[in-house]
């Protein structure tokens, strides 16, 4: 059944209430802290973290002092707006060590995809991280490397790319890959060089990978095949045991179908979900994939034409930029590319939400 449509003033009103629980929880954990205890007593509003969803239940995990490596099921209040994996939260713990979730902190980041209907439905939030997976094979193409980096962009999040399975590099591969990579690094991006297959020669890779996601929440994203689930499984050693017994029982409470937010033994958190992995770009506007491409950011507006479309009108300034060696002609190529994709797809009836 659809939740029924709210009037302004209710917001308003629901807004102000969330405001004020928030306030109360942070008071609260302030004053536990001061005296060095752990929440204990029920009727006590708290700060947590959304750690997964299983079914209509949250995995909830408290961040009051002492009870950080709790893992608590929430049930969430009606009027919150859906809550994904990343999300911070004020909940109140209830009978049978379960619990409800009272109202949600705002976001930092949220990473959004559209859905088979081609509305746009949050995936997680708070990420401010994006690991772009590419590896020898299957064969990456910078124009998919740069529809992630646009997404990652225009999400708020910095994207990392990270080359995958170098233990299939050889002349060949070094020779097509890297003047690829070479152009995203001159670009400012971050490239990794690893390999997930845990012999002793890469593990130097790892390391640097695991310090790049310290501090940070980060989510991998990458076409299938590229090693994904085997760099979780390298970075989560522990985890990825309990991750093959949840998947191979296949149905029940306990097996989470969306994204799932782990802890690093180095610091940082990691969130793996399908649904961050792949996705369009269809649902955005021309202007925000301009802003997607940062060597085409600060051109968009510099053109001859106010409304100029960048696909080969007189006076436009990516090609003035291309012509002057300021704009390579693969990463033009690719945002024209990406630009024809958009319109077809919006042509068939998926716009962008802002239309």
């Amino acid at each position: 059944m659809a939740k029924r449509k709210l009037s302004h003033q209710q917001r308003r009103r629901i807004a102000a209430m969330h405001q004020e629980r928030r306030q109360k929880a942070a008071d609260q954990t302030q004053q536990q802290a001061g005296e060095g205890l752990a929440e204990e007593s029920e009727g006590i509003d708290l700060p947590g973290l959304v750690m997964a969803h299983y079914g209509q239940q949250l995995a909830i995990r408290p961040l009051s002092p002492g009870s950080e490596n709790e893992e608590i099921r929430c049930h969430a209040r009606a009027n919150i707006d859906p809550l994904v994996t990343g999300d911070r939260v004020v909940w109140r713990r209830g009978d049978d060590n379960r619990g409800i979730v009272l109202a949600r902190e705002p976001r930092d980041s949220v990473l959004k995809r559209p859905d088979n209907f081609g509305n746009l439905k949050p995936v997680a939030a708070n990420i401010d991280r994006m690991l772009v997976v590419i590896a020898p094979l299957p064969e990456p193409h910078d124009n998919l490397i740069d529809r992630y980096l646009a997404a990652a962009e225009i999400s708020g999040i910095e994207p990392v790319l990270v080359l995958n399975k170098q233990d299939l590099m050889n002349p060949a591969r070094h020779r097509q890959l890297d003047p690829m990579l070479a152009r995203y690094r001159v670009l400012g991006y971050q490239v990794l060089a690893v390999s997930a297959d845990g012999e002793p020669q890469h593990e130097a890779g790892m390391e640097t990978l695991r310090g790049a996601l310290q501090g940070h929440t980060s989510v991998l994203a990458g076409q299938s095949g590229v090693g994904k689930s085997s760099l979780v499984q390298q970075l989560l050693p522990e985890e990825s045991l309990r991750i093959g017994d949840l998947s191979e029982a296949g149905k029940g409470t306990h097996t989470t179908t969306t994204a799932r937010l782990y802890s690093l033994a180095g610091g940082g958190s990691l969130i793996d979900s399908p649904g961050i992995r792949e996705f369009g770009l269809w649902h955005i506007t021309a202007q925000e994939l301009a802003w997607g491409f940062v060597d085409i950011r600060p051109l968009a507006g510099m053109c001859r034409f106010r409304n100029c479309s960048h696909l080969n009108e007189p006076g436009c300034a990516l090609d003035e930029a291309q012509e002057q060696g300021k704009l390579s002609p693969e990463r033009l190529n690719s945002f024209r590319r990406i630009l024809r994709d958009m319109a077809s797809q919006q042509a068939r009836g998926l716009t962008p939400p802002s239309a």
